[in-house]
C-alpha cells in the first residue's frame, strides 16, 4: 500500500521536461518514475506514470491545494493478517491452528474407526447420560413406549388365545382381565399396572394364572425401568457443566515482568456468589515435537507450573486472580523471546478444578490461548476498588490489558545479562581490594581514623560502583574473602 502523495507536498503529480521543438511545433513531454514510499512495507517502490491521455492545464495554486486536501485526510491502515503468497503469486491469509480446546472448553477431537463400539454397551448408563438433550429426551420417552406396548400385546395375545374376545357378552364366562376386548383396552391396563395407576375398570381375575404372573413380570420390570431413567434424567440435569460457564478466563495470555522475572499471565474468575470449594488450576503446553529418535509427536503436551510446588495453584477464588507463570529453566519458555513468539505455533490449555459449593460434585472448567492470543509487554488492568464496607469488582475491565516496559529477549538472554552484571561488580570490588591493601589493612585496624578521613581527613577514599564509604567497602571486602578481620578486634 503506498503512502499518501502528502509527503512530498512539492513535488508535481508527473515530472515533465520540456523538450526542444521537432519541427511539428509540439511541446513533448517525458514523464520519469515515480516513487512512492510505503509505510508498513518498509522499502521504496518505483512505478512508471503513463502518459496522460489529454493534456489537463493545471495552475501550481490547485496542485498546493490538492496536496493540502491529501494531508489533512486521515491515514489508513491496514492490520489485517499476515498475507502469504500461494503458487501463482496469489496472496491469502495465514493458516489458522487448529484449536485442541475451544475457548468455551469443548474438547476439538472426535474419535473414528472404533472396532470396539460394544463397550459402550457395557456402561449403559453412563453412555445415556453423555448423550445430548434430543437424544435423551427421545430415549426417555422410547423406554416407557415400547414397555408399554410390549406387555399391552402380551395382554391383548393372552386374552385373544384364551377366548375372551368371543365371550365378551357371556356373563358365565370368567375373563383373565375383566373389560379387555380390544389391543387399546389391553395397551390402557399396561399402563394402569407399570405405573401403578388403578382407575378400577379393568381387574385381573383369580382365573388366570399366567396374567399373575405376567403381572408380576412387568410391576418389576416397570420398577426397573422408572428407576433407570429417572436416575439418568437426574443425573443430566444436575450435572456440574453449566457451573462451568460462570467460570471466566481472559481473551489473552500476557507476559511481562513480575519481580525482575518473565512471567506468563492469565486472568480467571468466578461470576457466582457459591463459591468453588477446593479450586486447583493446571496448565498445559500442547505442541508438535520431534524426538532425538526422528519421532514425530504431534501433540505433544508439556506441563506448565503455576505453583504446584509452592501451593500457589489451589486458589481462593472469591475475586478474580492472576495466574502467574514464572519462566525459569524448567519453564518451556526459556528459550523464547519477544521475536520468536510471533513465529510459534503452539497452545496453552488452562483447567480449572473444584467442588461445587451447592451440590459437592466436582467442576471442571477449561480454555486455551493460541501464539497469537499471547501479548508479549502488556499486563492486565486493575479492576478492584474498595468501597463503602465491600470490595468492588468491576468486570468490565476483565479483559482489558495495557502495554508495559518489558525486554524483547528471552527469558535466558536476561538472566545470562544480569548474571554478567553481577560478575563484573564482583571482581571490581575484589580487584580494587587487592589493588589497595594498604588501605584496607588501615581502614580494619584503625576504624576511627578511616571513618574521619572518609568524611574528608587524610585518606583518599576509592570509589566502587556509587559507594563513597570506606565502611561499607571494607564490609563488601569481608564478603568477598579479602579481610578476615573481627569486628571485635577493630572496635577493640
Amino acid at each position: 500500500m503506498a503512502m499518501e502523495n502528502s509527503l512530498f507536498p512539492s513535488r508535481p503529480d508527473s515530472l515533465s521536461l520540456p523538450v526542444e521543438d521537432q519541427g511539428d511545433g509540439k511541446e513533448v513531454q517525458v514523464s520519469t518514475g515515480v516513487c512512492n514510499v510505503s509505510e508498513e512495507l518498509g522499502h521504496v517502490v518505483t512505478t512508471e506514470t503513463a502518459p496522460p491521455a489529454a493534456k489537463v492545464n493545471r495552475s501550481f495554486q490547485a496542485k498546493l491545494a490538492e496536496r493540502e486536501a491529501n494531508a489533512n485526510q486521515p491515514r489508513k491502515k491496514t492490520q489485517g493478517p499476515e498475507k502469504e503468497r500461494g503458487r501463482f503469486g496469489w496472496a491469502r491469509a495465514r493458516r489458522k491452528r487448529q484449536r485442541y480446546v475451544e475457548k468455551n472448553g469443548r474438547c476439538n477431537v472426535q474419535h473414528g474407526n472404533m472396532q470396539e463400539t460394544y463397550r459402550y454397551l457395557t456402561d449403559i448408563f453412563t453412555t445415556l447420560v453423555d448423550l445430548n438433550w434430543r437424544c435423551s429426551l427421545f430415549v426417555f420417552v422410547m423406554a416407557y413406549a415400547v414397555t408399554w406396548l410390549f406387555f399391552g400385546a402380551i395382554w391383548y395375545l393372552i386374552a385373544y388365545c384364551r377366548g375372551d374376545l368371543d365371550h365378551l357378552g357371556d356373563d358365565n364366562w370368567t375373563p383373565c382381565v375383566n373389560n379387555v376386548n380390544s389391543f387399546i383396552s389391553a395397551f390402557l391396563f399396561s399402563i394402569e399396572t407399570e405405573t401403578t395407576i388403578g382407575y378400577g375398570h379393568r381387574v385381573i381375575t383369580d382365573q388366570c394364572p399366567v396374567g399373575t404372573m405376567l403381572l408380576l413380570l412387568q410391576a418389576i420390570l416397570g420398577s426397573m425401568v422408572n428407576a433407570f431413567m429417572v436416575g439418568c434424567m437426574f443425573v443430566k440435569i444436575s450435572q456440574p457443566n453449566k457451573r462451568a460457564e460462570t467460570l471466566v478466563f481472559s481473551k489473552h495470555a500476557v507476559i511481562s515482568l513480575r519481580d525482575d522475572k518473565l512471567c506468563l499471565m492469565f486472568r480467571v474468575g468466578d461470576l457466582r456468589s457459591s463459591h468453588i470449594v477446593g479450586a486447583n488450576m493446571r496448565a498445559k503446553l500442547i505442541k508438535s515435537k520431534q524426538t532425538q529418535e526422528g519421532e514425530f509427536i504431534p501433540l505433544d503436551q508439556t506441563d506448565i507450573s503455576v505453583g504446584f510446588e509452592t501451593g500457589d495453584d489451589r486458589l481462593f477464588l472469591v475475586s478474580p486472580l492472576v495466574i502467574s507463570h514464572e519462566i525459569d529453566t524448567h519453564s518451556p519458555f526459556w528459550d523464547m523471546s519477544q521475536a520468536q513468539l510471533e513465529k510459534e505455533d503452539f497452545e496453552i490449555v488452562v483447567i480449572l478444578e473444584g467442588m461445587v459449593e451447592a451440590t459437592g460434585m466436582t467442576c471442571q472448567a477449561r480454555s486455551s490461548y493460541l501464539a497469537e492470543e499471547v501479548l508479549w509487554g502488556h499486563r492486565f488492568s486493575p479492576m478492584m476498588s474498595l468501597a463503602e464496607g465491600f470490595f468492588d469488582v468491576d468486570y468490565g475491565a476483565f479483559h482489558h490489558t495495557f502495554e508495559v516496559d518489558t525486554p524483547s529477549c528471552s527469558a535466558r538472554e536476561l538472566s545470562l545479562a544480569a548474571a554478567r552484571l553481577d560478575a563484573h561488580l564482583y571482581w571490581s570490588i575484589s580487584s580494587r581490594l587487592d589493588e589497595e591493601p594498604t588501605l584496607i589493612g588501615q581502614a580494619a585496624t584503625q576504624p576511627e581514623s578511616s571513618s574521619a578521613g572518609s568524611k574528608g581527613g587524610d585518606l583518599p577514599p576509592f570509589l566502587v560502583g556509587e559507594m563513597t564509604n570506606i565502611q561499607e567497602q571494607t564490609g563488601l571486602g569481608e564478603l568477598n574473602g579479602s579481610v578476615t578481620t573481627d569486628q571485635s578486634e577493630s572496635e577493640a
